[in-house]
Formats: structure tokens, C-alpha cells, sequence
């Protein structure tokens, strides 16, 4: 459950402070970091910007938190959709790239390169896949997962091994292997 106050109606709604807030958010800001440089947005969205458009959404949407996940998942899960929200933003503006910026990425992407590989493989996957695996290497449980997708455990287990297979079929493929 939430480690900070709730306050007002039966919903059990979080009504934060801003020092508890600011405690949430620094419980897991490695976590809301990770979420937000794993996802590709080109030069739309830097991973700075996206960290605090996600603080804004946590803001947001705190009211609206019951309390029947826990706090981890719930911010994982904000993160999350308002990552997409970005991508999905950021695939209809059109892209202003300049050399240096790409000559900057080629030389982030060569200091590892299987990680980037990973990363590119997992955006190929469909949205609701990608969201799944990505919960998986971030760490959580089946049932966390099973929580924020509304499956069952044994589906989540049963798409997370069949999305491992799949993206080592992909690998595999990909580097001639």
C-alpha cells in the first residue's frame, strides 16, 4: 500500500503533500529514470522532460490512486502509459534531427551495444508485449504484473516465456546467429 496519508472520501484517494510527494518521488526515481531512457522518442522528447512529464502525470493522478495496488506498481504503471503517450506523441511530430545529434547517439549506442540491440527488439514488439517484458526486466513479479495488466499469473508467465523465446528467435536472426 501507499506509505503516504490519505485523506477525504471512502475511495481512500491519496491527498499528498508536496513533502510527501517529493518522497515518493525520490522512492522511485531510479525506477521512473530507468522507465523513461528506455523508451526511444527520438529528439522530441529528452529523458529529462519525459521524467517530469511523469512527475506532472503521478501529480495528477494521485487522486485518482485507491490504494488496491501497491505504490511501486502504481507509479511503474503511470510511467509507463505516459511513456507511450509520448511515443505515440512523438511518432506524429516530425523528426528535426541534426548530425550532431546523431553522431552523439551512434556513440551512446556503441558503448553497449547488446543492451541497445535488446531495447530495439523489445520497440519492435507490439505496445501491449513491450509493456509486459519490460515490467518482467524492471523487475517485477508475475502477480505485480498480473496486477497492472489484468491477466491472470499464469497467462503473464506463460507471455513473458513466450516473449523470451521470441525475442531470441529475433536476436538470433538479427545478428545471423
Amino acid at each position: 500500500m501507499a506509505s503516504f496519508e490519505t485523506h477525504g472520501d471512502s475511495r481512500n484517494n491519496l491527498a499528498a503533500t508536496p513533502a510527501e510527494f517529493n518522497a515518493l518521488i525520490l522512492r522511485h526515481k531510479a525506477m521512473i529514470w530507468h522507465i523513461c531512457s528506455d523508451y526511444r522518442l527520438g529528439n522530441v522528447w529528452s529523458p529529462e522532460d519525459c521524467v517530469q512529464e511523469v512527475i506532472a502525470n503521478l501529480w495528477r493522478s494521485m487522486k485518482s490512486f485507491e490504494g488496491r495496488s501497491s505504490e511501486k506498481t502504481w507509479v511503474w504503471r503511470v510511467a509507463t502509459n505516459t511513456m507511450l503517450m509520448l511515443q505515440r506523441k512523438a511518432v506524429r511530430s516530425p523528426q528535426t534531427e541534426s548530425i550532431e545529434l546523431e553522431s552523439v547517439d551512434k556513440k551512446d549506442e556503441s558503448v553497449n551495444d547488446s543492451q541497445q540491440q535488446l531495447k530495439q527488439l523489445i520497440d519492435a514488439l507490439p505496445e501491449n508485449s513491450g509493456i509486459v517484458i519490460r515490467a518482467f526486466l524492471d523487475g517485477f513479479s508475475y502477480k505485480e504484473i498480473a496486477q497492472m495488466t489484468g491477466a491472470s499469473v499464469g497467462a503473464v508467465a506463460m507471455r513473458i516465456a513466450r516473449l523470451k523465446r521470441k525475442l531470441k528467435l529475433m536476436y538470433e536472426r538479427e545478428n545471423n546467429l
